[in-house]
């Protein structure tokens, strides 16, 4: 009955403390990644600037017949 209140106890207050030793792990970084990474992130940008000039001239010719008609 000890060891079944001791386990519990202590996955209960596992959660609550920290613990002494770091757990970073080494990170590296792909600079392939990274570049294609910005390549498709330009193409992305690219396709919002040509759809916002289409719908934005869309805009102005339809504007312009509705007025002009």
């Amino acid at each position: 009955m000890k060891n079944l209140t001791d386990s519990l106890k202590q996955k209960l207050t596992s959660k609550y403390t920290v613990s002494d030793t770091p757990q970073t792990t080494p990170r590296s970084t792909d600079i392939n990644v990274l570049l294609n990474r910005v390549k498709s992130d330009k193409k992305q940008e690219i396709k919002k600037k040509f759809y916002f000039s289409a719908a934005a001239s869309t805009g102005l010719i339809l504007f312009g017949l509705v007025i002009f008609s």
